[in-house]
């Protein structure tokens, strides 16, 4: 479909659990990405450092202590349809800070360290605070923002069955004018029986669609999946970062900003290298799992940071995805297989997070708000979890 007509149904889950210690030293504990992509290693070769990465989303906040000194001036086009109603750092779901801090997490001793901790965040606000939107048309002005304000990479954690040409529109920009355009490929809605496939944008030819891994490397199966999964990464049992302190998520929009991150690191690393060349070592370089070669589950594979940024990479004059046809299908030019893992079984009861973490001093128990946004028409729909105390509640930063 093309533009407007974007609605979704809110759907708010209570359960109650345990609970969870939320202190900064036990966040960096729980960290099993960092591990799992051989973070350090990355690390030895590049941080980030001079990359920008627009995060298109529910806005950052930059008073976090794992964000301070990291959050750029963004844009507001919630408040606003040209942007101009805030700088992005309002973000009252928790959404896109917890996106941010997976990509640019501070390297300090405690709390979340993002995967490339020395890359900036432009923030940009698009998600109601319902955590959702009702015209495409704003994530695709937020897009050609990002792109025109220095953006490098474009991080989009949303997306939704419906298509809109404007948004489409405003990805080809964004492609045409060397900026990498990474977007998960959707979770699960368990209250639909009929199949599913990958989300829009994500399945748009020429981004970076991402699908999910469990803690143990094989497929999450909250994920969704299809001829345009490009790439894996860790999606599942992660902590990051929210205004009011710490919570665990899941959930595909958490894998793409690994992916988003490993970008920023080849950027920062080989300057001045095409947004085609940079999407070329993220798919050569893969570590292959499932079935030999690119499937439909984990694309090419798991994303490699150390290979990304250390192997040698043959040169492509073009974006090697938009080769393929069907929305990533077929096996496009520099890729290679260096692994290989058989894929998880069984489909998740349900795709929100499973469990959370603490926001700081208060009364317990714990509430877990699962919000669930239920696609209505061609909605636009994000799976969030939010922490909440019952009793006293800090309010968002600084702090």
């Amino acid at each position: 479909m093309t533009n407007g007509l974007f609605g979704a149904l809110a759907t708010v889950l209570l359960v109650l659990v345990a609970p969870v210690p939320a202190h900064a030293d036990s966040v960096r504990d729980k960290q099993w990405q960092l591990d799992a992509l051989h973070a350090r290693d990355a690390w030895a070769l590049s941080t980030g450092r001079g990359a920008i990465v627009a995060v298109v989303d529910s806005g950052v906040d930059k008073y976090h202590v794992d964000l301070r000194g990291k959050v750029l001036p963004g844009a507001d086009f919630v408040e606003s349809a040209d942007g101009s109603g805030g700088d992005g750092s309002f973000d009252p779901v928790g959404h896109g800070t917890s996106v941010a801090a997976l990509i640019a997490g501070n390297n300090d001793p405690d709390g979340v360290v993002g995967l490339a901790y020395d890359a900036q965040i432009l923030p940009v606000r698009v998600l109601d605070k319902e955590n959702r939107y009702d015209d495409a048309g704003i994530v695709a002005r937020a897009v050609r923002w990002a792109v025109d304000h220095g953006a490098n990479v474009i991080n989009l954690s949303l997306g939704g069955v419906g298509k809109s040409t404007e948004l489409g529109e405003a990805i080809d920009y964004a492609l045409s004018r060397e900026v990498v355009v990474v977007a998960c490929t959707g979770n699960v809605d368990p209250q639909k029986d009929d199949a599913q496939g990958v989300w829009f944008p994500a399945r748009m030819p020429g981004v970076v669609a991402v699908s999910g891994l469990a803690p143990d490397g094989e497929f999450w199966s909250g994920a969704l999946t299809g001829t345009a999964t490009v790439l894996a990464a860790p999606a599942d049992g992660l902590t990051s970062a929210h205004p009011q302190g710490y919570w665990d998520i899941q959930g595909t929009s958490f894998a793409a900003p690994l992916v988003s991150a490993t970008a920023a690191m080849i950027k920062s690393r080989f300057q001045g290298i095409s947004a085609a060349d940079t999407i070329n070592r993220l798919i050569f370089t893969a570590a292959d799992l499932g079935k030999p070669g690119r499937d439909d589950v984990f694309g090419f594979g798991r994303v490699n940071p150390a290979a990304a940024l250390s192997v040698d990479v043959p040169h492509v004059p073009g974006n090697p995805l938009l080769a393929a046809t069907d929305g990533g299908g077929g096996t496009h030019p520099g890729a290679s297989a260096t692994g290989a893992a058989p894929p998880a079984g069984d489909a998740p009861d349900s795709a929100a997070p499973a469990a959370a973490a603490a926001e700081g001093p208060g009364a317990t128990p714990y509430v877990l708000l699962v919000a669930v946004a239920v696609v209505a028409a061609a909605a636009l729909t994000t799976t969030l979890v939010v922490l909440r105390r019952q009793g006293h509640r800090r309010t968002p930063g600084p702090y």
